[in-house]
């Protein structure tokens, strides 16, 4: 028996690591799921102590007076980004992986740069720009600013897809008279679409969830992020772990839909 348990435990060690680490990683959302369903009430302290269950809250996610405004404005930056920034990330991605010219490999390591740079000095950079150039801050500096961070993102995950495809497939094509927009539209996009999907979400997350970037560009417009920063000096309000709660549950369903195809083929 003591044999049959320390096989188990050397053939089954890394799951149970990667089933520690996800639990440590689903503990803050699940508190934050929980805080959704607790009754407001004035001076309370944020925690789950004489915790009392209430729907109220996901009844009125938008009873907090400002917070209804932040919200669709992040998504609307978000979502404004996220096409920009996933329309010139996979042109880029496909010239660089498909096109040789001068200066390609110096491309290729600037296009990491954003990654890299801490977002203080990212935003700060932004803003001394706008600042010379006579910009006034709000919305549109916002999405320039997120495009900026988002397409280096972008950029990684499509040519990533696009390193990964067989080129005797285009050949293939090729050889059936396809012309060139033929076998784009038919082959080759159909094939890098799940990486610009991808390259979408992960844009979407980025950018709405950013705070610090934004709270430098963002001028007198608010954003979910920063309502959560403002509301968080004066005590959290249950409608914002709500709209937590929703947004990942959102996420976690996209996800869910994108592996289905995956398990159908398996179950065949």
């Amino acid at each position: 028996m003591v044999h049959r348990l320390r096989r188990f435990a050397a053939d089954h060690w890394v799951l149970a690591i990667a089933l520690i680490v996800l639990l440590y990683l689903f503990v803050p959302i699940g508190v934050v799921a929980a805080m959704s369903f607790r009754e407001a009430r004035n001076n309370a302290p944020y925690t789950l102590d004489n915790f009392k269950f209430t729907l109220d809250n996901w009844k009125h996610p938008f009873g907090v007076p400002g917070i209804q405004e932040a919200f669709l404005l992040s998504v609307t930056i978000a979502l404004v980004a996220t096409v920009g920034a996933t329309i010139l990330g996979t042109l880029m991605s496909f010239a660089l992986a498909r096109h040789s010219f001068r200066g390609r490999g110096a491309t290729n390591t600037l296009i990491f740069l954003p990654m890299a740079t801490p977002e203080i000095v990212m935003g700060s950079s932004l803003l001394a720009l706008f600042v010379a150039s006579g910009v006034p801050l709000g919305f549109w500096t916002v999405v320039i600013a997120h495009i900026m961070f988002c397409l280096s993102f972008v950029v990684v995950t499509v040519k990533a897809r696009l390193a990964g495809l067989d080129p005797r497939l285009r050949e293939a094509a090729m050889d059936l008279y396809a012309d060139e927009r033929q076998t784009f539209m038919r082959v080759t996009l159909p094939l890098v679409m799940p990486g610009i999907v991808a390259a979408a979400l992960l844009s979407f997350s980025l950018s709405f969830d950013d705070f610090i970037v934004t709270n430098f560009n963002s001028g007198t417009s608010v954003t979910f992020p920063m309502f959560v920063w403002g509301a968080s000096q004066r005590g959290i309000p249950a409608q914002i772990n709500v709209i937590g709660t929703a947004m990942f549950l959102v996420s976690f369903l996209i996800v869910l839909i994108g592996q289905l195809p995956r398990l159908r083929r398996r179950a065949r």
